[in-house]
């Protein structure tokens, strides 16, 4: 990954020695009377004697304009990671693992942004991007990858009409911020829609960090009472309950709205709005929460390879979440796109054990094996169009066969005795191949041209 600053720091480095110079140059020796004279007090014109005045004519201001030119820095660069899974992934159906123009797009987006995109392949075929580039390029950049790159889905959320002048800002300026910065596209009807649906299309991260951010807005212009509370994110997930249950069990009847940063989103707020009784009831009950949790619980990290990680997760969160609810501990994961292996469990003290069995039960749930082939073997297993390859996991959606160029090698991962079974298919077919198909690579010698 390339340092922002690294394009400034030969600029740097210069105005830095310049300036070391001009001091070293203008220092006055020591001595014991300049050393009892600084002590003696000095008034402000002393300290910050004024220009003379034949500098101050209009040639020297050009001068000094043109310095201080030469001594402003644009922007700082800044650098974002960011990673689509495998499952999230859009392929192109007539390219190997939908690689086809990838390179060609990132040059047209590059290009049109003017940002700088590295990408790189994970072996489980998912994408990690890194854009480097000033702050709008960047956002700007990252909108139009995930755009491209990534499966796109949209959710609605219901808001007021009286408010969505405020979601859209003065010029649609706060409008087109948010899309920026959550990479979605963001639909609100027209003036004279009834309908005060607003779409939000997109990746699923970016459509939860948009409704969230339209929400907030919504709660804060509501006539009802509204309250934001300050609480850790650590605890949020007492507060919500497994699958939502707390907030359901506080809210259910009142009309109060709850508002909760998913965990995609880094943010300590919780917000509430509806009538003034039910406001004060919820916030009450969050609070109690929050001030039990704070005083019982315990926390242990454990290292689990980061190719577990998913399989604790599961699908749409439901893995944590079914920790939560059978033990009353939280599990807390790193960032999809950190290449760190802690997970920490957070809870009663005398729950931890049980939560840390569960938790390795699901990392484990999932094996990898391997299936020795030759490389050169590897398209006539996957087979016309995958026809080859798809005959043999069919029947075992959640089995991931991997096979990488030049590696004499197939990985299989998945529930165990569905990877054994896929594995037993595999050898089968690498034995049959081998027995009919032979390989051999020859050397040509370039001709060359009399």
């Amino acid at each position: 990954m390339m340092d922002s600053t690294n394009s400034l720091n030969p600029v740097l480095n210069d105005m830095n020695a310049a300036s070391t110079f001009q001091a070293a140059e203008a220092a006055p020796s020591f001595s014991l009377e300049t050393a009892s004279a600084s002590l003696q007090p000095m008034a402000y014109d002393d300290i910050f004697p004024g220009l003379p005045e034949s500098t101050l004519n209009v040639q020297n201001d050009r001068t000094i304009g043109k310095w201080n030119n030469k001594l402003r820095v644009g922007t700082r660069n800044v650098t974002q990671v960011f990673h689509i899974p495998h499952e999230e992934r859009k392929f192109d159906t007539s390219n190997k693992f939908g690689e086809g123009d990838l390179l060609k797009t990132c040059a047209d987006i590059m290009q049109s942004t003017g940002a700088t995109i590295e990408t790189s392949y994970a072996k489980d075929q998912s994408l990690t991007f890194v854009v480097i580039g000033k702050q709008d390029a960047v956002l700007e950049a990252k909108r139009e990858m995930l755009k491209r790159f990534q499966t796109q889905s949209s959710l609605s959320v219901d808001i007021p009409k009286e408010y969505h002048g405020f979601i859209l800002g003065k010029g649609g300026v706060k409008l087109k911020e948010l899309e920026k910065v959550t990479a979605t596209k963001i639909a609100i009807p027209k003036e004279n829609d009834p309908s005060g649906k607003i779409v939000v299309t997109g990746p699923k991260e970016g459509i939860d960090k948009a409704i969230h951010e339209i929400t907030m807005i919504s709660d804060e212009r509501s006539k009802q009472a509204y309250e934001r509370l300050e609480i850790p994110k650590i605890y949020h997930p007492f507060i919500t309950g497994p699958h939502n249950e707390n907030i359901r069990l506080f809210t259910e009847g009142s009309g109060v709205k709850v508002n909760i940063p998913p965990l995609s989103v880094m943010k300590d707020e919780i917000s509430i709005a509806g009538e003034k009784d039910g406001v004060l009831k919820v916030k009450n009950a969050i609070n109690q929460i929050y001030e039990e949790m704070k005083t019982k619980c315990s926390v242990v990290s454990v290292e689990i390879r980061k190719s577990q990680h998913k399989y604790i997760i599961g699908p749409k969160g439901v893995g944590i979440a079914e920790i939560l609810q059978d033990t009353g501990v939280s599990v807390e994961m790193p960032p999809t796109e950190s290449s760190l292996e802690t997970v920490t469990l957070r809870g009663p003290q005398e729950k931890l054990g049980v939560a840390l069995t569960k938790l390795y039960e699901k990392a484990n749930s999932v094996c990898t094996s391997e299936v020795k082939a030759p490389s050169w073997i590897h398209r006539h297993i996957i087979g016309k169009k995958g026809s080859g390859i798809r005959a043999i996991t069919q029947d075992y959606p959640k089995v991931h066969v991997e096979m990488e160029d030049k590696a004499d090698k197939i990985i299989v991962e998945g529930p165990q005795g569905e990877v054994e079974k896929v594995m037993l298919a595999l050898e089968s077919t690498v034995k049959d191949l081998l027995a009919r198909l032979t390989f051999a690579e020859i050397v040509i010698s370039a001709l060359r041209s009399e």
